[in-house]
């Protein structure tokens, strides 16, 4: 067998698929399994000593071989050591957090991450004990002044949620390394094909799989990749807190997995064709989209990302809620809905300054969070002309 690097490409095509095993089958069979047969009791009490094996099928909780295609593909296309699923980009986000702080200790987290991350900090980590001091996003380096004895985590989510901030996260993992401090970082925008956190310093890389690494929107999902330091750590975390990714969940995975590359550059192309029309309508403010050339992150994302997804927001100029809402309301094309990542395009009213606590949203104007997702692009921007005609006829009437 060649032992060449193989290109991304090529990975998404090849990970994770073993045919001669499984009677020439081209995909890894879904295993519905929750007890495991042992053939003795010798086999039974080695059984203990080998759960924790990356590989090891011993209770359908730990997964079976088809959880570990996923996994193990994942792992090898982002550039980590190992890769956990669970059954919901939350669950990835809690567990990881949760594998390394305890009682007394203290996180950093980005004041644009996801919302209900924000929300598990601020109730359940205060509960158990764990301080949160939220960070300006772009801080850089300059993470170092906030670090404590006592921190144990600075998380980045980059770009940042509903904002899209490209954080500068090799020079926030060198401050934080420094100090004896993980880096997290929530990848799913950048997905393990866009970015590739390890290369930038960070020790544990989220996605909410249910995004693009499923890509229909019809599956729920959650992967954590680490480094080999932090790998049996998170792992044994995830473990005890019972997470698991359903076995259906998985295979949905697996499969979008396949089509990653195709649909990336797709959602790449409309997101960027869809966020410079908008930049030219005079309703429009601003738009947040790190790959247009007069964002402000946009050097930092063509530094560390290989590409775009479908995910941008923007700010129109202040307009009535009733006006806002006759847009919305009657848009053909575009869904409401909080998810993203499949391949149908969305569209959801955003509210910034409702979840910062260490910057200020000073934008007068209501903002919107797009995802563009397959369909042709003129027939989306006809839709949103008409949408924008809607409006201003409203507001015409006021």
């Amino acid at each position: 067998m060649s032992t060449r690097p193989r290109k991304p490409d090529t990975q998404l095509a090849h990970l994770g698929r073993d045919p001669k095993s499984q009677h020439g089958a081209v995909n890894p069979p879904v295993y519905h399994a929750s007890t495991i047969l042992y053939k003795d009791v010798e086999s039974l009490r080695a059984a203990k000593s080998i759960r924790m094996r990356k590989d090891a099928v011993t209770y359908g909780r730990a997964g079976t071989p088809i959880t570990f295609a996923l996994q193990d593909s994942v792992a090898e296309l982002e550039g980590g050591y190992g890769a956990i699923a669970v059954s919901s980009g939350l669950a990835a986000v809690t567990a990881s957090i949760m594998a390394l702080v305890q009682a007394g200790d203290h996180v950093l987290m980005t004041d644009s991450v996801y919302g209900p991350a924000r929300a598990f900090c601020d109730s359940t980590l205060a509960r158990f004990g764990v301080e949160t001091t939220y960070y300006d996003p772009l801080i850089g380096g300059g993470i170092a002044s906030l670090i404590r004895e006592n921190t144990r985590i600075v998380f980045t989510e980059s770009p940042g949620s509903q904002t899209f901030e490209v954080q500068d996260i090799p020079a926030i993992a060198e401050a934080a390394h420094a100090a004896g401090v993980a880096v997290l970082m929530d990848n799913t925008w950048g997905t393990p094909l866009y970015c590739k956190p390890f290369e930038l310093g960070v020790d544990v890389s989220i996605h909410a799989g249910t995004k693009y690494i499923v890509g229909h929107s019809d599956a729920m999902l959650g992967m954590i990749v680490t480094s080999e330091a932090y790998y049996e750590t998170v792992r044994r975390c995830v473990m005890s807190l019972g997470h698991s990714a359903a076995p259906d969940d998985v295979y949905l995975g697996l499969r979008g997995f396949r089509t990653l590359s195709v649909r990336l550059e797709r959602h790449h192309r409309t997101g960027v064709a869809l966020a410079s029309w908008l930049q030219q309508r005079p309703e429009v403010a601003r738009v947040m989209h790190p790959a247009l050339p007069d964002d402000p992150g946009h050097a930092i994302w063509k530094r560390d990302f290989g590409g775009a997804c479908g995910l941008f927001g923007l700010v129109l100029h202040p307009v009535a809620q009733q006006a806002l809402d006759e847009m919305l309301d009657h848009l053909e094309l575009y869904g409401m809905g909080y998810s993203w990542g499949g391949f149908e395009s969305l569209i959801i009213p955003t509210d910034p300054q409702s979840i910062r606590t260490a910057t200020e949203w000073t934008d007068p104007g209501p903002s919107l969070r797009i995802h563009a997702g397959l369909e042709d692009i003129d027939d989306l921007i006809a839709d949103l002309e008409a949408g924008f005609s809607r409006l201003n006829r409203a507001m015409a009437a006021e």
